[in-house]
């Protein structure tokens, strides 16, 4: 099969490009060998497969038809702009009483590391139950828990 494709490659090089796009385009396989679109596939002349909504133009399913269980709901909530598996940056709060900074938690309470000023090289540790807000113990930024369900 590889020489008769070698054969037909060397013949349509030497042919001008205008005829070359004219030629007919017909099936290279092994004699015997049936392509798609012949009968024999196990199909009746013309009965490929129909593509996405019926279409038979040779369209490929786009990845929100195409996506099923939990890729699908993934795809979905990124959509709607949700961060289903918490990549993005968190949103940047005051930090007062009022605005306080929000951390997520699976849980009733969580350890939360405070840098209190931009050029620290510590980082204050405290933890952070459920309820109201809580205050950094050494800059005074306020932080508070809310619920988080897992993606899946």
């Amino acid at each position: 099969m590889a020489s008769r494709l070698l054969r037909v490659s060397a013949a349509l090089r030497l042919l001008p490009a205008a005829s070359a796009r004219a030629l007919p385009v017909r099936h290279l396989g092994v004699p015997g060998e049936r392509g798609l679109g012949e009968r024999g596939n196990g199909r009746g002349a013309g009965e490929g497969r129909a593509g996405p909504g019926g279409d038979r133009g040779g369209n490929l399913a786009s990845d929100e038809e195409q996506a099923t269980g939990l890729e699908r709901k993934v795809m979905e909530a990124m959509n709607k702009g949700l961060d289903p598996y918490s990549m993005f940056r968190p949103k940047r709060y005051t930090g007062t009483k009022e605005d306080p900074n929000l951390v997520p938690s699976i849980t009733n309470k969580r350890i939360v590391g405070c840098v209190c000023e931009e050029d620290n090289s510590y980082v204050v540790w405290f933890w952070l139950h459920k309820g109201e807000a809580q205050r950094c113990p050494s800059c005074g930024a306020h932080y508070k828990l809310i619920p988080h369900e897992l993606p899946h």
